[in-house]
């Protein structure tokens, strides 16, 4: 028969809130010295309450009242929580208690272990919804990072009470910031996806994983405890960008020396299908020659978005001589030359070629790409290319996606016609003008009337 050690019946036979169960929990921590192991004289005791343990100091070298303390401690931790009983039995523990959004931010950002910038774009987006629940408006100054204006308007929001965005409040301005958009359907779809983007991001300071590491008075409900999304919009994308005239006309207006490195982001994100980092950062070591391939790989100067974002993209034959001839007359080990250093030190997005993206940007637009990111819908292009004639594996491994999924809901559409195709067995009506045939690459099946027969009487 199996022995049951005095800490597992006492574990079975009595709850938390009786002194008999700590007795034999409570024990005497050891530590080494000249390898020796040595015990110390006070009794401690390991107390886990909703996810969270700690190591509490009992401070008496007599089982009994170390039993009875333990209790205490627990009994005082169910009714007033941890913050409560830190300050009361571990004193050394506590901290500063956190009332305001920027108290709350900074000492998140002490246990923010991800991309500095990632972490900054939370806060944007949690600030962004702050200033419109209480009305902070900073006008055009709150983007002027140089003399002041928006340090001042982001002073201005880290000053509001955290408890003040409780759920309620975040819920009323979920239904206002749609509201906003009136009755144009397509303007109401954009805000339920906008609306959608910046509670999750802001959602994300307030990870349970992320919290348990903060010591902090944490109000009774958190900002987007209970607040519902939009039900998920689609992001389909329907291409409307003619690729071949575009590509042309790039090839004609931006092949001149004054416009080379536009050229070489618009083929980069065009037929490639390369973020805008991706491009800003690409070396030619990247360009793997014999293989005919670009690896994304992380290097000195950058990282890819994540970790299946690193690969090989195939790239065609002769987009591959090309960029070799830019190749034996480069200057510098980036593909796109630009005069700005680039910095691996900022918490915002930092591009070193900014002044061609611009250029390239002003150029798409002039060609009609009416896209709010013209530099992103060339990748979107790319890949709903890929998808109508390679299919959507093929697609999402060139994307390089994480999930398959992706691919699907956001960058893909089925650009192939497919009809019904029994229209040649149509009769037109006589009151019905019969249109011209079709004179594209693809002519419609011929819907001409048969003649009709003859009778006689």
């Amino acid at each position: 028969m199996n022995k049951i050690s005095g800490q597992e019946v006492a574990k079975h036979n009595f709850g938390k809130t009786d002194v008999r169960y700590w007795h034999d929990v409570v024990f005497k921590p050891t530590y080494k010295s000249a390898g020796k192991t040595l015990c110390i004289e006070d009794w401690a005791a390991r107390i886990q309450w909703r996810g969270r343990r700690e190591l509490f100091n009992l401070k008496t070298s007599n089982k009994a009242a170390a039993a009875a303390k333990a209790k205490d401690i627990y009994t005082t931790l169910v009714g007033a929580g941890w913050p409560e009983t830190l300050a009361k039995f571990k004193p050394e523990m506590e901290r500063k208690a956190v009332s305001t959004i920027g108290d709350f931010l900074s000492e998140l950002r002490g246990h923010w272990s991800g991309k500095p910038k990632t972490f900054e774009d939370y806060c944007q987006k949690f600030r962004t919804i702050v200033s419109q629940i209480f009305g902070i408006k900073g006008g055009r100054e709150k983007f002027d990072y140089v003399n002041g204006g928006r340090k001042a308007w982001v002073t201005k929001i880290d000053r509001v009470k955290l408890a003040q965005v409780t759920p309620d409040r975040v819920n009323k301005w979920r239904i206002a910031f749609v509201k906003k958009a009136g009755g144009n359907p397509v303007k109401q779809r954009r805000a339920r996806i906008s609306c959608n983007s910046l509670m999750r991001q802001a959602k994300s300071l307030f990870a349970p994983e992320l919290l348990r590491h903060v010591a902090m008075h944490k109000p009774d409900g958190m900002p987007f405890e209970g607040v519902a999304f939009y039900k998920r919009q689609s992001m389909r994308y329907q291409s409307k960008v003619d690729i071949e005239a575009l590509i042309s006309d790039a090839m004609r207006e931006l092949g001149v020396p004054a416009q080379q490195e536009q050229l070489k982001i618009f083929l980069l994100a065009t037929m490639v299908g390369l973020r805008r980092a991706e491009i800003d950062w690409l070396q030619w070591p990247a360009f793997l020659w014999k293989e005919s391939v670009i690896r994304i790989e992380t290097t000195e100067h950058s990282t890819p978005k994540t970790s299946d974002s690193a690969g090989d993209v195939p790239i065609d034959t002769e987009l591959a001589g090309l960029f070799r001839g830019w190749h034996a007359k480069a200057t510098g080990l980036f593909v796109i030359e630009a005069d700005v250093e680039p910095r691996t030190d900022t918490s915002y997005a930092h591009y070193r070629a900014q002044s061609h993206f611009d250029a390239l940007i002003k150029w798409l637009k002039s060609k009609g790409v009416t896209a709010i990111k013209p530099l992103h819908e060339l990748r979107k292009e790319f890949g709903s290319q890929l998808c109508a004639k390679y299919g959507i594996y093929a697609a999402s491994r060139a994307l390089r996606h994480a999930d398959i999924a992706i691919t699907a809901q956001h960058y893909v559409d089925q650009k192939e016609r497919v009809t019904f195709g029994m229209g040649n067995l149509l009769v037109m009506p006589d009151n019905v003008t019969p249109m011209p045939a079709f004179k594209g690459k693809t002519r419609l099946p011929s819907t001409r009337r048969p003649k009709r027969a003859i009778t006689h009487n």
